[in-house]
């Protein structure tokens, strides 16, 4: 898999904004990508070093979606519509190692 079709973007909530800027007792810090589906935990570690420069120590991920979003009446029946699945990772960089989203803006 291509390195650069891996990460598709960083989840900024307030959440994942709250994980970056409090680090865990041993200083590592944790970061939210939204992957690819079918991309591996190694596929991600080596996407984020290559693309950010830190050292990857555990990446954490968690498959969304997929489930029954809306029921609809048609003519034809009751149409059922999914909503898309969508894979997470969560990245802890070593001690020291900092991800800064807003540098290119």
């Amino acid at each position: 898999m291509a390195k650069t079709s891996v990460i598709i973007k960083p989840i900024i909530t307030e959440k994942a904004t709250a994980m970056t800027e409090k680090p865990a007792k041993n200083g590592q810090t944790k970061y939210g990508f939204v992957v690819d589906k079918g991309a591996d935990k190694n596929d991600i570690k080596s996407a984020i070093e290559q693309m950010y420069g830190v050292k990857v120590e555990a990446i954490n991920t968690m498959n969304y979606g997929g489930g029954k979003a809306k029921m609809r009446y048609t003519t034809k029946g009751v149409a059922y519509e999914r909503k898309k699945t969508w894979k997470k990772a969560i990245v802890t960089v070593a001690n020291g190692d900092y991800i800064d989203f807003y540098s290119s803006i």
